[in-house]
This record gives C-alpha cells, sequence and structure tokens, in this order.
C-alpha cells in the first residue's frame, strides 16, 4: 500500500461563524459529524481488508481518540465477518526500576526502551506468523508487569497494534514479511478560526482540552499536573510520533466539528494556580465558539472517551 510520504492531508480551517450556523440545529450538527468518523473509520477498515494485512499498527498523538478508535476499527472488520483483536503497547512498558533516566535521574516513561522490546518483538513476530500471540499484563496501579498474560487472537484476521511507538523502527515490524502490517495514524486534521479569520484554536488547542477534560473528571488530576506535564507531552510527540509520521500508510481523521462547542463548558469548571493563566487563556478562546451541552454527544461517541458515559441524570452528560 503507498504510503501518504512526508505530505499529509491538509488541515481545514474552519470559521466560527460556519461553526454557529450549524450549531443552530445541534441535533443535525452532531449526527452529521457522528456519520463522517464512522465514515472514515469504514473507509479504513475496507482499505485494511482488501490490503489483506495482518497487523495494523495504529499511532498518534496524546488525546487523537487512539485506543477508542482502535476498538471501533476492531468492530468495523469483525462486523466484515474477520476476526480481530487489540493490542495496547502500554501492555509492554518494563516497569518501575527497569526504566531507562532522563538526564535529571526521574524515570522516562516516554522512550521506546521503556518497553519490553524483545518480548514485543516475539508477540509481533506471532502474530505474523499465527495471529495469536500472549500479551504481557501491565498494573499501572503497581507500576509493573502482573506476570500473568493475555491471549491476542487474530487468527485468519486482522490485529490492531496500538501506542505511541507503533511507528517506531525499533519495533522491528519492517522485518515481518512484506504486506504483513499496515501503519494507520490517528489525529486530528481541523483547525478553528475566531471572528477575524485567524486561527483561534490549533489541533493541539483540541487535544489538551480532551486531556483536561479525561485528567480532571476520571483520573484525579487538576488543570495545574496536566498543565505541568502538557509541555513534555508535545516534545515526546514530536521525537516519538511527528519524527516516524512520514511511515503512515494511512491517515484517519479524529477531529469532530462539534466538539469546539464543548470544551467550554467543561474547561471553566476546573482550577489551576501555577498555571491559571494558561487555563483562562484556553477558556477564552473557546468562549468564540457557541457552546453546546455534553448532552448532545452520543452514547457510542468517541468523544465519550474523554466525557464519560452519557448520564441521563446529568444534563451536561
Amino acid at each position: 500500500m503507498k504510503r501518504i510520504g512526508k505530505t499529509p492531508p491538509p488541515k481545514r480551517l474552519v470559521g466560527c461563524e460556519l461553526i454557529a450556523l450549524a450549531a443552530r440545529d445541534p441535533a443535525a450538527f452532531v449526527e452529521t459529524c457522528e456519520q463522517r468518523y464512522h465514515d472514515r473509520l469504514d473507509a479504513v477498515a475496507q482499505k485494511a481488508l482488501e490490503a489483506g494485512v495482518q497487523i495494523i499498527m495504529l499511532t498518534g498523538p496524546s488525546a487523537a481518540g487512539k485506543t477508542t478508535t482502535a476498538h471501533k476499527l476492531a468492530d468495523r472488520i469483525a462486523a466484515a465477518g474477520v476476526r480481530s483483536a487489540v493490542m495496547s503497547l502500554d501492555d509492554f512498558f518494563v516497569g518501575e526500576g527497569r526504566y531507562p533516566k532522563q538526564p535529571d535521574g526521574s524515570d522516562d516513561y516516554e522512550c521506546v526502551e521503556a518497553l519490553d522490546l524483545p518480548v514485543l518483538r516475539g508477540c509481533l513476530r506471532s502474530l505474523a506468523e499465527t495471529g495469536v500471540c500472549d500479551a504481557p499484563v501491565f498494573s499501572f496501579l503497581q507500576q509493573r508487569p502482573t506476570g500473568e498474560t493475555h491471549r491476542i487472537d487474530a487468527r485468519g484476521g486482522i490485529a490492531i497494534v496500538e501506542g505511541l511507538h507503533a511507528f517506531n523502527p525499533a519495533l522491528a515490524v519492517d522485518e515481518l514479511p512484506d504486506g504483513t502490517a499496515l501503519h494507520l495514524y490517528a489525529g486530528l486534521r481541523e483547525e478553528y478560526a475566531g471572528p477575524t479569520g485567524a486561527r483561534r484554536l490549533a489541533t493541539r488547542d483540541i487535544r489538551l482540552a480532551r486531556r483536561l477534560t479525561r485528567d480532571f473528571l476520571f483520573r484525579g488530576h487538576d488543570a495545574d499536573f496536566t498543565l505541568r506535564l502538557w509541555p513534555h507531552v508535545c516534545e515526546s510527540e514530536d521525537k516519538y510520533i511527528k519524527a516516524f509520521k512520514s511511515r503512515a500508510d494511512l491517515v484517519l481523521d479524529t477531529s469532530f466539528s462539534y466538539e469546539v462547542c464543548l470544551w467550554e463548558h467543561y474547561t471553566q469548571q476546573m482550577h489551576a494556580t501555577a498555571h491559571a493563566a494558561r487555563l483562562r487563556e484556553l477558556c477564552a478562546r473557546f468562549a468564540d465558539f457557541v457552546p453546546l451541552p455534553g448532552a448532545v454527544v452520543p452514547a457510542d461517541s468517541m468523544l465519550r472517551e474523554f466525557i464519560g458515559p452519557k448520564d441521563a441524570s446529568n444534563s451536561q452528560k
């Protein structure tokens, strides 16, 4: 399959006036955006099936929706009558006491050597040869492998391997037989202009809002925690994802035009001290767009990864 090379499809710039016009009919706006995502997902599934690959290597930046997209893609493949399974690279972390060190002596969780590469390579070879592997199970609570394994069974079908380093040559995917693997990049391809027509929100701003919301609602982290780490997250993306982005065979757009109307509500609930100015500035950018409540997000939307399940008792959810 032909790779996209160094020139991926250009990002779209959508004006706030167009968003406001579409938001006059929230139900239709949301339905259109969700259908476009599903159509893009169907197209990727079809191309993977036509290519006859055994493995899809899926990567993308933080809060691009990699994990949910991987499972939705597996569902699409299964719906076509082909077995599919998802394997997360997060289960291959070496664990506390074995992580490489950063210059300041702290553990480096982001580098590819933080993964158990010999075990991972063995699993990829097994998936290519038999469609089956026994992947390790990693406990984030204990910060170490549990010693247990779980069966990844994609015999006669496609295994989807998702994670930060899915495109990294250190995984030795290129050493597998030709036609074994397809590289899929998942990322946002839409940015937003304010009243002046100038870009007001970049894709990284949207992803930051997604991550802030998920961390705040479900991971017990305040805005200061997420904003403090964000520069390091972006640095790691540049080093470990963008550096290998040209390896992509396909690009999947995980943007939803209507989500720009959601994040003001969620970010306004947050509090920051050390990074209060950055949080206020982000909230102000979203204030340029007509607000919509979280309740408009369908129960099965990929965006539910960040705002949580639909709750009839909470109109904002």
